[in-house]
């Protein structure tokens, strides 16, 4: 409504189609107009001006409006987040951007995990994490799977017949993504990796490969800042889940040496690993000839980049078995 009346002693009045508060990008605040909330009143048929009846005269409805305050006023919706206001029960609901979370969209969603804990839901979903102040579009999977409760963030996902992420590859090192979209879709063939290698800390990482329509999951109990904490500096980090749990990811085909089982982060003893285990014929660990692994390669077969080489004196014959491998961290 206008502030002052016109040339003709008249005041203009408009009814908008939303509120300042619903669409606060397109509000523009100026001098010459009043900007009104809506609100709601239950008018019913009487002689008599009682407040309580909920019959008011025109002077004081004119009073409501004026120092009736929207729901909104006192902007509590953080960061320019959109406030709905509810005027019938003098209530308010944030509409958060993606990425935000909380009754005034105060947090931050960066991880599967802290949407998790806030919502327990066992639903996965498509949800925007913020890493590194920008949105992040992935597949947060959510319940037991096969690597336990909770909500686990998507990492990698690397097909083993494709050198992408071989263990020479420079992604182990670097903080560039590769194929986003990929991070978006499930249990599949996309590769892809995610600036959560970076950026999400955790202290447990699922570990799935598929092998057909078959796929097996476990899970190493590990806290880091990142993976990318865990690999980058080319440092070997032992873990100790035994050849028998690595053996698990492969099923019943999977077949090592029986020496050495040098398992973990950035394994090398000619067969090599980013994660894994590596084993040898012999009672050493320098000329190892079998592994099962991620961002895998050497002997014998150096193209397999996730699954199952072995050769030489093993316990369950030759192999040669390419695998897609998922990373994901909770």
């Amino acid at each position: 409504m206008a502030a002052f009346k016109g040339a003709e002693g008249n005041l203009w009045c408009e009814l908008l189609s939303s509120d300042k508060y619903r669409d606060i990008k397109n509000y523009k605040e100026n001098m010459s107009s009043h900007h009104f909330s809506t609100l709601v009143i239950t008018f019913s048929k009487c002689s008599n001006l009682n407040v309580n009846s909920r019959c008011f005269s025109a002077s004081f409805i004119k009073l409501l409006f004026k120092h009736s305050p929207s729901p909104c006023s006192s902007w509590p919706c953080q960061k320019g987040r959109i406030c709905v206001p509810n005027y019938e029960y003098n209530s308010y609901q944030c509409l958060c951007e993606p990425g935000f979370m909380g009754e005034f969209c105060e947090k931050v969603i960066t991880s599967c995990k802290a949407l998790y804990d806030f919502k327990r839901s066992n639903v996965s979903q498509l949800v925007t994490l913020r890493l590194d102040s920008q949105p992040v579009p992935v597949l947060c999977h959510m319940g037991d799977f096969g690597c336990g409760d909770g909500g686990w963030t998507p990492v990698m996902k690397i097909d083993g017949t494709k050198t992408t992420f071989h263990y020479n590859a420079g992604y182990w090192s670097n903080n560039e993504e590769y194929n986003l979209p990929g991070g978006e879709t499930g249990f599949d063939k996309q590769e892809t990796k995610l600036p959560t290698y970076w950026n999400t800390s955790f202290s447990k990482i699922c570990l799935g490969m598929k092998i057909g329509q078959h796929i097996q999951f476990i899970v190493i109990n590990k806290q880091a800042h990142s993976l990318y904490s865990l690999i980058a500096d080319e440092h070997y980090r032992s873990t100790s889940l035994g050849r028998g749990t690595w053996k698990k990811l492969i099923g019943s085909q999977a077949s090592l040496q029986r020496n050495c089982n040098r398992e973990g982060f950035n394994v090398l003893c000619g067969a090599k690993a980013r994660i894994g285990i590596v084993a040898n014929n012999e009672n050493s660990c320098y000329t190892c000839d079998s592994r099962i692994g991620f961002g895998t390669g050497g002997v014998h077969d150096n193209s397999n980049t996730c699954g199952n080489e072995a050769m030489y004196s093993t316990d369950n014959g030759h192999k040669h078995i390419k695998a897609m491998g998922y990373i994901l961290v909770q």
